[in-house]
């Protein structure tokens, strides 16, 4: 595995910049997740650093060499595509050992058997390697996809949302699965997605990006509690984070300049009103299963916030909210530092 360093980096489709002056580092053995909607750069980042675009400005290094001007051969990255690209009149263990054959690579026959061998166990698919690729589920499939990556020990595994077309239970099982290997393997890993969930469950670093600019980058503990702006504040967190204008609740305790104050559900204390004094009204209680999700009305305002399954919580009832410890942005959507 090799660290990879990417600086200043440019890439631009018609007068659209897809990634702007981009700068990041992704250390050896990292998993850095890179984290934002669609069109926000995370696919033609991994399509630069693999040599499928070419940057109009910046340098790209892959283990200590400039690879800026290197064919995508040339790069030693292994892509994991969103759609499995599988070959499908091959069988398993031929789609494994694909990379293995090549004439570059020049492995014994031997040693394709021991590697493939060794890697469908580890993705949990060595029990299928006589199969056709067209035999198998979706989460089969995806596994030989992420097995094919990893016969290849390249410097760095490139992934595209290898989980999205599969099916909750399936993405869950894959994320552990996937953050397992790559522990076991010591692998430098670069993934894109935009599911918060995957990011905070498996990278050591989360990138967000917005229109081709890396706002934000640290541990997902960071980036959850000390968001740079608003945006990255909202990509993070279920139910999404409540922003509401100053005034609208009493005790925020804001700093000088603060025009929003950010309240997930750690930031709110919820409870009936008494003696007639409220703030707001229940909407509904959404229940599901471990927890709920208490929808509320302040003013003009709705906000959702998690509570106790089993909460004594329901429409229509009048309520106090506090803050406890909220986030404050400025007018430029900027956070200004808690007291």
């Amino acid at each position: 595995m090799a660290e990879v360093h990417i600086n200043g980096v440019t890439k631009s489709f018609g007068e659209r910049a897809a990634v702007s002056n981009l700068d990041l580092h992704i250390a050896d053995g990292e998993f850095v997740v890179l984290l934002g909607p669609t069109g926000a750069g995370k696919t033609t980042t991994l399509r630069l650093i693999a040599g499928l675009e070419k940057p109009e400005t910046g340098k790209i290094h892959i283990g200590g060499r400039d690879a800026t001007d290197l064919e995508p051969a040339a790069r030693d990255t292994a892509f994991v595509f969103q759609q499995y690209s599988l070959y499908p009149h091959l069988s398993v263990f031929d789609n494994l050992a694909f990379p293995l054959r090549s004439p570059a690579r020049r492995f014994s026959e031997d040693a394709v058997r021991r590697r493939v061998g060794d890697v469908a166990k580890m993705v949990r698919i060595d029990h299928k390697l006589s199969s056709r690729a067209t035999k198998l589920s979706g989460g089969e499939m995806q596994r030989v996809a992420i097995g094919r990556a990893l016969v290849r020990k390249p410097a760095i595994y490139l992934m595209d949302e290898p989980l999205s077309s599969l099916d909750a239970k399936l993405r869950a099982d894959l994320r552990l699965e996937l953050k397992r290997i790559q522990a076991e393997l010591g692998a430098t890993m670069l993934y894109v997605t935009h599911d918060q969930i995957e990011a905070m469950t498996m990278a050591d670093r989360i990138g967000i990006l917005t229109d081709g600019v890396l706002v934000q980058i640290g541990t997902p503990k960071t980036i959850y509690t000390e968001p740079a702006n608003l945006h990255v504040a909202a990509r993070l967190g279920q139910p999404a984070i409540n922003l509401l204008p100053t005034g609208l609740l009493p005790d925020a305790d804001a700093p000088t300049g603060t025009k929003t104050i950010g309240a997930r559900t750690e930031h709110l204390t919820i409870e009936k009103a008494v003696n007639g004094h409220a703030d707001g009204t229940v909407d509904w209680v959404e229940h599901l299963g471990d927890q709920n999700h208490l929808h509320v009305t302040v003013g003009s305002k709705k906000l959702v916030t998690l509570t106790d399954p089993d909460t004594d919580l329901a429409k229509g009832d009048r309520i106090m909210i506090r803050y406890r410890a909220p986030l404050f942005f400025d007018a430029a959507g900027d956070r200004i530092a808690n007291r």
